[in-house]
């Protein structure tokens, strides 16, 4: 019996940094239980941190461990139920930032609603504060078109690319927000209205689509 289970809590996470990422017992666990058994409300403000830090140095032994197994809904819990100093301790480590970031961000494709999504076709930039791209943001840009997401990490923009460089296509807004307010988002914590007339999100374009932008997505709702 591995000394994991029945674990919630700090004692959870202590346990977790203990184990050897090549160990029997660390291949024997469950990503999906070891989430399910985590309630940010029971940490303390640098424990999910220390929890996504040991998540990730066991994925590199045993995928198993990897964000991208853990269950939509049960990542949208650990995201929602944090607290913003919790999500704070998170973004400021910059691989852990990365990882989260990149997390959400892939699983946006899987999460489009076709339906709504058929006949759209649009570019939207995401510009995360607090990076170290260009101009002190992490970038992202998603393209929705005909019923599909990608997403890419576009390049740093260079001060002249001649009139040969390829054109790239004009997003239709694009978004400046924290990475806090942007997990806040994406788990239903709070509103594009609420947090533009706040002042924590900054959108340049077509802000009628922005304000309906998540509307085109089917994002987990935290139980």
């Amino acid at each position: 019996m591995t000394e994991i289970v029945g674990l919630t809590g700090c004692a959870l996470v202590d346990a977790l940094e203990r184990i050897e990422a090549d160990s029997a017992e660390a291949h024997s666990l469950d990503v999906n239980e070891v989430a399910g058994a985590i309630d940010p409300k029971d940490l303390g403000k640098d424990d999910v941190r220390r929890l996504l830090t040991a998540l990730g140095r066991l994925a590199e032994s045993a995928p198993a461990f990897d964000l991208r197994k853990v269950d939509p809904v049960r990542f949208a819990n650990l995201v929602a139920r944090a607290s913003r100093t919790q999500l704070e301790s998170v973004v400021a480590e910059r691989p852990l930032r990365e990882r989260v970031l990149r997390e959400i961000f892939d699983r946006m494709g899987a999460h489009i609603r076709q339906d709504r999504a058929k006949t759209l076709h649009a570019v939207v930039h995401w510009r995360l504060s607090g990076g170290t791209g260009d101009g002190g943001y992490d970038r992202y840009e998603t393209v929705i078109s005909h019923g599909e997401c990608t997403v890419s990490r576009p390049e740093v923009r260079l001060p002249a690319e001649g009139p040969s460089a390829p054109r790239k296509e004009k997003p239709r807004v694009t978004i400046t927000i924290a990475p806090v307010d942007f997990f806040r988002l994406i788990t239903h914590q709070a509103t594009p209205a609420v947090l533009f007339v706040t002042g924590k999100i900054k959108v340049k374009g077509d802000l009628a689509f922005a304000a309906g932008l998540i509307g085109f997505f089917d994002l987990p709702k935290p139980s």
